[in-house]
């Protein structure tokens, strides 16, 4: 099969609200499958709880953990959020020391971290000056537009 013709069917995929898409020709097969963008792969670990019944007991520690943290809690402070869609760097190149650390004081304009988006790096730089509270992203992790990334205080 041409590669053109798989990377139409690649573009047929995306443009419709199927999950998988499988095409044969003659003795060629081609199966093309997504996940939907709404929707997240289930780990693994909570599959195999359950699977196996898990004692009262151990399941009750879990829910109290979670309530006692919310998953979206962040320390107080300025968030400064991701302004697209694109990969998380924490510094330069690799090998070298990020640009910022928890704790560190920053200046309006100074650059926090870099984004890739479409083969381009572009700067993100910290709207407010303050101390570095936390760093929401760890380096090589996809980031979404309007994810919290870091908060000065």
């Amino acid at each position: 099969m041409d590669l053109r013709k798989i990377k139409k069917l690649i573009d047929l995929l995306e443009e419709s609200n199927l999950a998988e898409l499988e095409i044969k020709e003659g003795e060629e097969v081609v199966r093309l499958s997504r996940v939907p963008k709404n929707m997240m792969p289930a780990p693994v670990a909570p599959m195999a709880m359950a699977a196996a019944p898990a004692p009262a007991s151990a399941v009750a520690p879990a829910a109290t953990a979670a309530e006692v943290a919310p998953a979206n809690a962040l320390p107080a402070g300025h968030v400064v959020k991701a302004p697209m869609v694109g990969t998380f760097y924490a510094s330069a190149t690799p090998g070298t020391p990020a640009f910022v650390k928890v704790g560190q004081q920053v200046k309006a304009g100074e650059t926090l971290g870099i984004i890739e988006a479409m083969k381009m790096f572009n700067q993100i730089e910290a709207d407010v000056a303050g101390t570095v509270q936390a760093i929401l992203l760890e380096n090589g992790q996809p980031v979404e537009f309007d994810e919290p990334m870091f908060v000065i205080a």
